[in-house]
């Protein structure tokens, strides 16, 4: 399906590359110096697999959608897009939808969450711990009245603090690794992760995460 987004709700999430840098002699001029070439990023040649896909409850459909073969399904539900690069879009009923990277997409396709009716109220918290989100060096890139999306990465060695979700949630991992989740009991479970693997997580929770195998990104959606 063709990559479909609503050109005003679009929110991206851009890592600004430092220039690159060599040193210039005294007698290099200012317009020598800045006609160097700017370090660019490589292009990110990965294949997701889209094995997890799709994933559909009483309160999303989600799914694994390829621009470069499929056509962009109507629309008529809020959808949020999820790009494997980090970029976050938000389409609403009957919004204007155009073609937003024609081509294959960074890792071979995009999330599409279809966001149905059924609406569930946070969880009060009463665990004495803090919400999951927000948390330390977390980025809020979308927030509107169905959904908050953040984007966070996890350091190796570093947990999380303990925390309560309060939401439901649909996670998208950006890269390939493991996190070791731990209850306030010490009970704790392994959980693998890929690129571009997605899944739903139910609210009512308590733990800390920590990365402890290869990296660990996701986009995080949380459902209101």
């Amino acid at each position: 399906m063709r990559i479909a987004a609503m050109r005003n709700a679009l929110v991206v999430t851009l890592a600004i590359m430092p220039a690159g840098c060599g040193s210039t002699t005294p007698a290099q001029s200012d317009a020598q110096a800045s006609s160097a070439p700017a370090a660019t990023s490589p292009p990110d040649t990965r294949t997701a697999s889209s094995a997890w896909s799709p994933i559909e409850n009483e309160r999303v459909k989600v799914y694994a959608v390829d621009p470069a073969t499929n056509p962009a399904p109507p629309v008529n539900t809020p959808i949020v897009q999820i790009y494997l690069d980090g970029n976050v879009g938000y389409l609403a009923p009957g919004g204007v939808v155009s073609l937003l990277m024609p081509g294959r997409a960074v890792g071979g396709y995009f999330v599409w969450i279809e966001l149905k009716d059924k609406a569930i109220a946070p969880l009060e918290n009463r665990t004495g711990y803090p919400l999951a989100f927000p948390r330390p060096n977390v980025k809020k890139v979308l927030e509107n009245d169905r959904v908050i999306v953040w984007d966070y990465t996890w350091t190796s060695g570093v947990p999380t603090p303990m925390h309560f979700h309060d939401k439901d949630v649909v996670v998208t991992y950006l890269e390939d690794g493991a996190l070791r989740s731990t209850d306030p009991k010490g009970a704790a479970v392994v959980n693998p992760h890929y690129f571009g693997f997605t899944k739903w997580n139910t609210r009512d929770r308590v733990h800390t995460e920590e990365l402890i195998q290869g990296k660990g990104r996701a986009i995080i959606t949380e459902l209101k």
